[in-house]
C-alpha cells in the first residue's frame, strides 16, 4: 500500500468522525466558560475554565481551588454510543472516569472510583444549568453500605 493511500484513508476518516455538529454534541454547552466558583454558603471556592476544543468535539476543564486543589477534565460525547464520557484527574492522584447524559435539562454522569483502603465507591456528579445563567454542580459519593455523601457542591457564576 502506497503512501497516497494511507493518507487518503486517514482524510476520509477523518471527513467522517470529525464532524461533531450533532445536537447531542451541544448538551453540555451550557457548563462552558470562565466562572467563579462558590459554595452554598456563597463563598469563593475557585475558577473553572470550560472551553471547547477540536472542532467542537471535546469538552476540556481546568478547576483551580483557592485551597490549592486543582483539576482537569476532557468529555466527549460518543455518538455510537449516545453517552457523554469524561475522564477527572487532579493534584491528589484520583482518576475518575464517569459517564451518562442528560436527564431532563441535568447533565448527570455516573461512575466507580476506590478510596485510600481500596473500597469501591460509586460516584454520581450533576450539572443543572440555571435560569439565571448560573450552573450548580453537585458531586455525590458513597461505598457500597452507605448513604449518597455530597463531597462537592459549587454555583457557578460567570466571570464578566
Amino acid at each position: 500500500m502506497n503512501w497516497y493511500v494511507i493518507a487518503f484513508s486517514f482524510f476520509m476518516s477523518a471527513q467522517v468522525y470529525a464532524k461533531c455538529v450533532s445536537e447531542a454534541y451541544r448538551h453540555f454547552d451550557f457548563w462552558v466558560g470562565d466562572w467563579q466558583v462558590k459554595t452554598p454558603d456563597g463563598k469563593i471556592a475557585g475558577r473553572n475554565v470550560i472551553t471547547i476544543d477540536y472542532e467542537g468535539c471535546v469538552i476540556k476543564e481546568r478547576y483551580k481551588g483557592l485551597s490549592g486543589y486543582r483539576g482537569e477534565s476532557v468529555s466527549l460525547y460518543d455518538v455510537t454510543r449516545n453517552f457523554w464520557h469524561q475522564i477527572w484527574v487532579d493534584n491528589t492522584g484520583l482518576l475518575l472516569q464517569l459517564g451518562g447524559g442528560l436527564q431532563g435539562n441535568k447533565m448527570v454522569l455516573t461512575g466507580t472510583s476506590f478510596d485510600r483502603e481500596g473500597n469501591l465507591l460509586d460516584e454520581r456528579i450533576t450539572w443543572t444549568p440555571n435560569a439565571d445563567g448560573t450552573v450548580r454542580q453537585v458531586w455525590r459519593t458513597r461505598s457500597q453500605d452507605q448513604k449518597w455523601q455530597t463531597i462537592f457542591d459549587g454555583l457557578y457564576i460567570k466571570k464578566k
